[in-house]
């Protein structure tokens, strides 16, 4: 069986510092670590900096003079389309259930696209709404070392 927990959200801007501002400054999140992933971003915490899993705001720095890091990972993204809620970039969940969930993926005809995070122990499957939003959804690593093969 499947959980899910809310783990995140991520937005994308131009302007980082304008976010951690807000989000540091008005709201009371704090910086903390970040994987070294190829394109600018911080990760902003509720509680204990050294527990990625309180990272509750993701913010992904869009890189104008070299932004081929973020559109290999994430896609690329039209900047004017990133005002609103548009500026979202994706909502992540905790998730469990990994070799079950795959198979229910597969019933519906959903092809997702997954990546493995060493750093954090996580696999991460990537799928899309039927708005375009994406969803991501974190399990633990060892379901991924565990899943059989093909």
């Amino acid at each position: 069986m499947t959980t899910l927990t809310l783990n995140h959200y991520s937005i994308r801007t131009t302007d980082l510092e304008a976010c951690e501002r807000f989000y540091c400054g008005l709201l009371g999140l704090e910086v903390g670590p970040r994987p070294p992933f190829p394109f600018p971003g911080l990760w902003l915490y509720r509680g204990d900096t050294s527990v990625w899993a309180n990272a509750a705001v993701h913010i992904i720095g869009i890189d104008r003079n070299d932004p081929e890091g973020l559109k290999a990972y994430l896609g690329n993204r039209d900047e004017a389309a990133l005002q609103g809620t548009g500026a979202i970039d994706h909502v992540a969940f905790f998730a469990t259930g990994l070799v079950e969930m795959l198979a229910r993926l597969a019933a519906h005809g959903v092809t997702p696209r997954e990546r493995t995070v060493p750093l954090l122990a996580l696999h991460q499957v990537f799928v899309d709404d039927p708005n375009g939003i994406v969803v991501e959804l974190n399990f633990p690593a060892e379901e991924q070392a565990a899943r059989p093969a093909p």
